[in-house]
């Protein structure tokens, strides 16, 4: 069973397999125990076990670890192991579970993200300040100069998450944020799929100079442009829920990357 990917790899590569690997165990992880198939109070595997069930290095399955704890999602008890947390309505993410539960598709989260970033966008024009605008170009910066897949799906949600930022609307922010589990997913789609970059579309770039411009109409133009985009490059994919979509691509990445090994 593999681990981590050989040592003949490149550095790059090898940090794209360990990211790929860990959004997937993650992911596994975080659906056992939001749907219920985990009990709360139950203790989880070792990290050994679980890097024997998953096929990964126990550095891979510490991150995973570490990411559920931060979501409230398990305790780490030292010299005990994990367990899962009882879950309510305070805990990180919990529209995001409700959102599943419907099963959403990626055309469906397309549709709501368009009015919602496209009035995002509007507002950020009006009341960013010089700070905000460095943050969002910030964003920008580091997605350009990401070379792995997860890197730039990360870097992406940051330049969205800070534009709600200066939109100086907190709903809008929270709202927009109840939506970044499934946008990261996407984004790890879209950052792996050469046909996004389609010429005369704006992107990130063009959103960001708009927002310096004070040009509101612009900025909402482009935004919406560049939202509209994932309706003409999804294909197949835009009707399959956002779950089926990203454990399909991810496993795909996956696979692509150790045959690159």
């Amino acid at each position: 069973m593999p681990t981590d990917p050989p040592a003949t790899m490149g550095q790059d590569l090898s940090q794209s397999y360990r990211g790929l690997l860990t959004e997937r165990i993650a992911r596994q992880l975080e659906h056992d125990i939001r749907s219920g198939d985990v009990k709360p109070g139950v203790k989880l595997p070792s990290e050994r076990e679980l890097a024997v069930q998953f096929g990964a290095s126990r550095n891979v399955v510490r991150e995973v670890l570490r990411r559920l704890e931060a979501q409230h999602l398990i305790e780490v008890a030292p010299g005990r192991g994990s367990f899962v947390r009882e879950q309510s309505s305070r805990h990180a993410r919990h529209y995001d579970a409700l959102y599943r539960a419907g099963r959403p598709t990626v055309r469906q989260l397309i549709e709501a993200r368009i009015p919602l970033e496209v009035e995002i966008v509007g507002l950020a024009t009006e009341r960013a300040s010089e700070a905000e605008l460095a943050v969002i170009e910030q964003a920008n910066v580091a997605l350009l100069k990401a070379t792995d897949v997860v890197d730039k799906a990360h870097a992406d949600l940051d330049f969205h998450d800070a534009i709600a930022q200066a939109s100086g609307n907190p709903v809008l922010r929270i709202m927009l944020s109840s939506i970044s589990g499934m946008m990261f997913e996407m984004m790890l789609r879209s950052h792996s799929d050469p046909s996004i970059g389609e010429p005369g579309v704006p992107h990130h770039a063009e959103i960001f100079e708009a927002i310096a411009a004070r040009d509101a109409g612009r900025a909402r133009e482009y935004m919406r442009e560049h939202l509209t985009l994932g309706l003409r490059t999804y294909g197949k994919d835009l009707d399959v829920s956002v779950d089926v979509m990203a454990r399909q691509h991810i496993e795909t990445l996956l696979s692509q990357t150790t045959t690159r090994a």
